[in-house]
């Protein structure tokens, strides 16, 4: 009797985690198709203005991207974050010809961001310091929803526009169609759901920690 309570017991684990799995992968390929959703496919014209511009090191073309929209008047400032260390102003004007004027008045460059959350932490500091309320935001297409993620929960009173950089490779095939471009978009969307996890613990962390240090607090004697 008891080995068969056993079995029924064991079956019924086994039936419960098997469908556990089954509604982790469907959620998984659902949140993977809205985030496929997000991806631009091409670059936009940019038809509005901000206070500041943030480009996000480690693609093709950003920078240059970036200094075309300062140059355009999108922005007042231009902020490269995660800049190699020991690369200067004069490095970057000498891949970048023609912008030496905008360069050296209203480029600054943050070399401590070794990661998207250090961009978005630097980011922080940068518009804050210049007391900016909207920010271009400039990165590659597949890296753009990790990093609004990232920059709004730093910043979440801040207007961010995108302006996806969006590669040669995206534009002209699927995702799908190459192997190295398959585990791009994969690997950055499993990332993705990490950030926005992690950000979800950091909220229940501050909330707790404002509710403790309330209770700290003395309390108003009534009049």
């Amino acid at each position: 009797m008891h080995s068969l309570s056993g079995a029924v017991r064991r079956r019924q684990i086994r039936s419960l985690f098997s469908r556990l799995v089954l509604l982790t992968l469907v959620a998984l390929g659902v949140g993977f198709l809205g985030f496929l959703w997000l991806l631009p496919s091409e670059e936009i014209v940019l038809d509005r203005n901000a206070d500041g511009i943030v480009v996000l090191t480690g693609g093709n073309s950003r920078v240059a991207d970036a200094l075309e929209l300062l140059s355009a008047g999108r922005g007042k400032k231009l902020l490269i974050s995660g800049v190699n260390p020991g690369t200067t102003i004069a490095d970057i004007a000498r891949q970048t010809v023609g912008y030496d004027k905008l360069l050296n008045c209203c480029v600054d460059l943050d070399y401590s961001a070794v990661n998207t959350l250090g961009n978005a932490v630097e980011t922080k500091r940068w518009a804050i310091e210049h007391g900016f309320h909207s920010l271009v935001i400039v990165t590659s297409a597949y890296h753009m929803p990790r990093a609004l993620a990232e920059i709004s929960h730093q910043l979440p009173d801040v207007t961010l526009i995108p302006f996806p950089v969006v590669s040669d490779r995206l534009r002209l095939e699927p995702w799908w169609s190459n192997g190295a471009t398959t585990r791009l978009v994969l690997s950055e969307y499993f990332k993705y759901l990490y950030a926005h996890l992690r950000m979800r613990f950091d909220s229940v962390a501050a909330e707790s920690e404002s509710v403790q240090f309330a209770g700290l607090l003395p309390q108003a004697r009534p009049h």
